[in-house]
């Protein structure tokens, strides 16, 4: 299971990622930004639109696949890798300058992943603290519950 996270993860990034840089060059080839036909042709007359389509469609497939196993919370901190890969990629990119604060920040978010991956995992040993996975289960128990007892999901 370990290896579906990792890998579901990383092709999440990776869609995560193509969208956001694509949406990059779109909207540098389409400017100047204005409401008019012509803006339209030049946006979806180039390439890069289609890239971040195709990106945010892969993602949103790989996400809904993800969420069928992986427990919310560190779920969605990790849906936000994406955040540093185009930081890193803006550097090579764009030619974007990163500062300190921003390797700082980026070190947080991966942090705060790791943090909330290895709660997870704690959370699954007897004893656990509860967290976003018990929270989980609890709310799957309680639907159950429901359903057993003729009450409708709330």
């Amino acid at each position: 299971m370990k290896r579906f996270y990792l890998i579901g993860f990383l092709v999440l990034m990776g869609f995560d990622t193509l969208a956001q840089i694509s949406f990059k060059y779109a909207g540098a080839q389409a400017l100047p930004l204005e409401f008019s036909t012509g803006w339209l042709l030049r946006v979806f007359g180039q390439p890069w639109i289609y890239g971040a389509f195709v990106g945010y469609v892969g993602a949103f497939f790989a996400w809904m696949t993800l969420l069928k196993h992986a427990p919310i919370g560190p779920a969605f901190a990790a849906s936000h890798l994406e955040i540093v890969s185009v930081l890193l990629l803006s550097v090579w990119l764009f030619d974007e300058r990163i500062g300190m604060p921003q390797v700082i920040g980026g070190l947080f978010i991966v942090a705060g992943i790791v943090c909330l991956a290895l709660s997870e995992t704690e959370d699954d040993a007897p004893g656990g603290n509860p967290g976003a996975g018990s929270a989980s289960a609890n709310a799957a128990a309680l639907a159950g519950d429901n359903a057993a007892h003729g009450r409708p999901h709330s």
